[in-house]
């Protein structure tokens, strides 16, 4: 019997914090993605979450890892995002983001259930944009409040089977996604930590620790958790 961790995209950012700090804690932890984890001690199934086709290659390699797990924690950590807008959208490019950030959490918790014992949790890594929107970014803001719903449906869905479920929503965060979507440009990014109460930005490992705290009470149950340090109002 043991305890393990089921989480997309933690070869980076959140997802590799989030791995490690488990694994620091007692955790088997095993990452879905396209890119492997460079954590000694991960275990990874290489798979394209955009691709419409992995659920195969779950239930071949995964599922045999978790016949005799007596906890297990999924965290639909993987994501993407795109500048784009309701002018300019490309239906195609629309269609990746909700299939890699809303779709394939739905479809993988769909085949880790039956494997999950009371005392798992699903953690949803959402967004600060989850609840709010910002101009051009149409597909990831639509995605991410599309994200908090499927929570909110886990919650009431999965009420009797003592497995709950969180959205962890992280405001400016030091990613490499968020780098590259600011075209690592220092003087966006020093702007940004300007618009919240603690004038930094968020590292990866304090958003690990409240996937982690989520993941291990079971009171946090349908509730929509940000982790943004204070926005400042506008």
């Amino acid at each position: 019997m043991h305890k393990v961790l089921i989480i997309t995209g933690a070869s980076r950012g959140i997802g590799l914090a989030t791995a490690q700090l488990f694994m620091d804690n007692g955790f088997r932890a095993i990452n879905l993605s396209r890119s492997r984890s460079p954590l000694s001690g991960v275990e990874n199934i290489d798979v394209d979450l955009g691709s419409g086709s992995w659920e195969k290659t779950v239930v071949k390699q995964l599922l045999p890892m978790l016949t005799d797990a007596e906890q297990i924690v999924l965290v639909h950590n993987a994501g993407t995002i795109i500048k784009d807008s309701v002018q300019t959208l490309d239906i195609n490019a629309f269609k990746r983001v909700l299939e890699i950030n809303v779709i394939a959490p739905a479809q993988l918790s769909h085949l880790l259930l039956p494997s999950m014992r009371a005392g798992s949790s699903i953690i949803y890594i959402g967004s600060t944009l989850g609840e709010m929107a910002v101009a051009q970014s149409c597909a990831y803001v639509t995605s991410k409040h599309a994200l908090i719903g499927l929570m909110r449906s886990t919650c009431q869905d999965l009420a009797g089977t003592g497995i709950h479920t969180a959205s962890v929503c992280p405001g400016f965060t030091d990613t490499e996604m968020l780098r590259a979507h600011v075209g690592h440009n220092e003087e966006i990014l020093q702007g940004l930590s300007q618009r919240v109460t603690q004038r930094r930005l968020i590292q990866p490992e304090e958003i690990a620790n409240t996937i982690y705290f989520c993941a291990q009470n079971s009171v946090i149950n349908g509730a929509v958790i940000h982790a943004n340090l204070g926005q400042v109002g506008s």
